[in-house]
């Protein structure tokens, strides 16, 4: 029962962090572009590289940190930098010229960035943590976690744009860090302070030191959510807009598709066979499934190269709304695999290397869909996201299928 109780206290807590950072990622997108910051490829491109590549060094000391000092610390340190990011952003004066109010904005997008994945990965390690003393339903647990907070993300999008409406882009900022203020002093309230604390890494060398099921598994992630990000960061808003779209509009299927992407990653345990092993058909599965979310993006392009049968921009919202639904079993695949390979001792530090290597290919996708979309528009984005996945996909035939340390624990469907 504790068990139980510790997660759902986590997930609740991650629910308010993300439905935050979604809400975060709208005001500041919302803000600079009615400051007349266009066009908004670059504006987005480099206010957001800086919050993600501040994720892989966050991601990689915070599992080490989670390991030496506890989960419950770990979360309370991601919160309150968090708080710290939207205080620092709320000081932004209006009166600046736009390098110093671009300048500003990076960097409190940088202590944002570490705030996300340092309380990503302490989360996603409490999974691992808690999923150990219960009724062993790590794979439903992970799905329900990764798909949910996505959900929330999405609906951040939404909550953005309406404080922003209503309530203007400093008090919004403040409404939301008073937010996250109540979630930390419940979190540090509720769960219990040893929670995820284990032995650590003591060199550079050991906390590198991973198994090559984490190794693969990382390296899969980089190419899989660089190949999202080519295409979703910079391509798709700008070419929707370029299509007429409003920006509303844009964003409002950004965040629909955010939010179909999460519930379909919390089913996901429905759509994949389970195996008393924890690993003999999952593998398989997410061959599968890779393999699937590589024809994507080829048929997308195949398709709007033949002029006059469709409008382009519908052809591409229908072609990604069904990337949506195998990128996100592929996503939730991926986040019970690294709690199944990653080692009890060291889970937090095992989590926190999978997840820099998520950072890095996201900040590989950010930086390639602004210098594909420069150089051949839309199609160019979705040729680079299918050679991505096509590398993804190559890599799962490589992952091991018997070093599961989760296997105890995966006998109920």
């Amino acid at each position: 029962m504790s068990a139980a109780r510790n997660y759902l206290v986590v997930t609740a807590s991650y629910w308010g962090f993300t439905l935050v950072d979604g809400a975060l990622r709208m005001l500041v997108l919302l803000h600079f572009f009615r400051l007349g910051y266009t066009p908004f490829a670059l504006a987005l491109a480099f206010l957001f590289l800086l919050y993600e590549a501040a994720g892989i060094a966050a991601n990689l000391g915070g599992g080490w940190l989670a390991s030496r000092f506890g989960i419950p610390r770990m979360l309370a340190v991601g919160q309150a930098l968090q708080i710290a990011g939207l205080i620092m952003l709320s000081l932004l004066d209006p009166g600046w010229g736009a390098v110093a109010s671009v300048v500003w904005v990076v960097a409190a997008q940088g202590i944002a960035g570490v705030a996300k994945d340092i309380t990503k990965t302490a989360s996603k390690s409490a999974i691992k943590a808690t999923a150990a003393q219960g009724s062993g339903q790590l794979f439903r647990w992970v799905a329900w976690f990764t798909g949910s907070k996505n959900a929330m993300k999405g609906i951040g999008f939404f909550v953005g744009g309406l404080l922003l409406e209503i309530a203007g882009f400093q008090v919004a900022l403040w409404l939301m860090a008073g937010l996250l203020a109540v979630i930390l002093a419940a979190g540090l309230a509720l769960l219990p302070r040893a929670l995820g604390k284990t032995k650590s890494s003591k060199s550079i060398k050991e906390l590198f030191g991973k198994s090559r099921g984490v190794n693969l598994l990382a390296a899969a992630r980089i190419f899989m959510f660089g190949a999202r990000d080519v295409w979703f960061v910079v391509g798709l808003p700008v070419f929707l807009y370029a299509s007429g779209w409003r920006f509303l509009e844009v964003g409002g299927f950004l965040a629909a598709w955010t939010i179909a992407y999460g519930v379909i990653q919390a089913i996901a345990p429905v759509l994949v066979m389970r195996s008393a092993d924890g690993l003999s058909r999952e593998i398989p599965a997410a061959r599968l499934w890779a393999g699937l979310l590589a024809a994507v993006p080829i048929v997308l392009v195949i398709v709007m190269q033949m002029p006059g049968l469709w409008r382009p921009d519908i052809v591409l919202v229908c072609g990604l709304a069904l990337f949506g639904l195998p990128f996100a079993v592929n996503s939730s695949l991926h986040s019970y695999l690294i709690l199944a390979y990653a080692g009890s001792e060291k889970a937090a530090e095992d989590v926190g290397f999978y997840y820099a290597a998520n950072e890095t290919g996201r900040l590989m996708g950010i930086v390639l869909s602004g210098v594909l979309y420069q150089m051949a528009g839309m199609t160019a984005c979705l040729i680079g996201s299918a050679a991505m996945l096509t590398i993804c996909w190559l890599v799962t035939f490589l992952l091991p299928a018997g070093t599961s340390s989760s296997a105890p624990y995966q006998q109920t469907a």
